[in-house]
């Protein structure tokens, strides 16, 4: 008979499959972190897979890279063509009006550092020249904001140095690009948002109006941007009315920088203005009055502020302020602005000591 055969597998061979076994999963394992890795990379690089996000990403880049790479320029208009002889990238040197009649592209560099002239200067421009200069489609908005991150100086942290633009509350998408710069004892952030909301809204408030002055002098009404970038007073009216009859004036040009206060007076010439960095005149065409005359009146009356889009028929209005007989309003008192809103009565009060150019 024969016996039965019987085999052993060997320790050896069997401690060599589970090293193999341990090998190969932790090769696989490496593997797997390597293509995460890469996956997370690429997609760090490429963005998201929406032609359109990546859009409004790339626009923000690219925006700031124009901004924070020179100097800028301007070239003005010569009856409608471009004068490159007079081109300049001291264009934080033109005057705000002039500005508005030319071409636009800002930048904020100067020998290679932030130059707080030209960021003081962009309170000069305009959203639409700050969005056509950056390169930016004409759908898209911005936001702009420039303050001091950190500095040897603790008091000055956190102070804004610029911040205009409009809201992205109705914005879809948006994409925000950032840079650091030294700037002596501080570090400055430039921030700048780009977004696909609503166009910024237009933030010109009366602030205060002197229908009464004394001593002869003019009426006048005191107005403040309330946007850090400048805006055009085309679209932009007044109207006045009283028991005698209205009035109203359309601007069709005009501008008031950012953050800056305009008078508009019966009398420039002899028109106290404070810190108010344009004064325009009304008395030449009669809607404001200067000594014995009456634009608007002593006693009773009413002036609004409106506002219309270049395809809007009558202007929406912005402002409105009423005085009447008990309103008991003296020589020499203002009607000031409260802060509430601006068409509603219980937002306006009366001074007696008037602050033409200062809000």
């Amino acid at each position: 008979m024969q016996g039965a055969k019987h085999s052993r597998k060997s320790p050896e061979i069997g401690d060599e499959a589970v090293v193999a076994v341990i090998e190969f999963l932790s090769a696989f394992t490496l593997f797997l972190m390597i293509l995460t890795a890469f996956m997370s990379l690429a997609q760090l690089e490429l963005g998201s897979n929406d032609p359109y996000t990546d859009l409004i990403d790339r626009s923000a880049v690219d925006g700031l890279d124009r901004l924070t790479n020179g100097n800028g320029w301007f070239v003005p208009y010569v009856e409608g063509v471009r004068d490159q002889s007079n081109a300049t990238d001291n264009w934080h040197e033109i005057p705000v009006t002039n500005l508005y009649e030319g071409v636009l592209q800002p930048g904020i560099i100067n020998n290679g550092t932030l130059d707080l002239e030209r960021v003081n200067a962009l309170s000069n421009v305009s959203i639409e020249a700050m969005t056509g200069g950056l390169g930016l489609a004409s759908d898209l908005q911005v936001r702009l904001l420039i303050q001091i991150e950190s500095s040897t100086n603790s008091s000055r942290e956190g102070m804004v140095l610029f911040d205009g633009g409009s809201d992205r509350s109705t914005a879809s998408t948006s994409s925000v690009a950032s840079r650091t710069f030294i700037s002596g004892i501080d570090v400055i952030s430039v921030s700048l948002e780009v977004h696909d909301g609503g166009k910024a809204p237009k933030v010109l408030r009366i602030t205060e109006i002197s229908p009464r002055p004394a001593d002869g002098g003019p009426e006048w009404i005191e107005v403040e941007n309330q946007n850090g970038f400048a805006l055009s007073l085309m679209g932009w009216s007044f109207e006045r009315s009283s028991s005698s009859g209205s009035s109203d004036y359309l601007y069709k040009s005009g501008v008031i920088p950012g953050g800056e206060i305009a008078l508009f007076s019966g009398d420039p010439a002899s028109q106290i203005i404070g810190n108010a960095s344009v004064v325009y005149d009304l008395g030449i065409s009669g809607f404001l009055g200067v000594g014995s005359i009456n634009g608007l009146d002593d006693n009773s009356g009413r002036l609004r502020m409106l506002f219309a889009e270049e395809d809007e028929s009558a202007g929406n209005q912005v402002c409105k302020i009423e005085w009447f007989p008990t309103t008991a309003l003296l020589s020499n008192n203002t009607i000031v602005w409260n802060g509430g809103p601006p068409a509603q009565a219980s937002s306006w009060n009366v001074s007696q000591s008037p602050t033409p150019g200062e809000v």
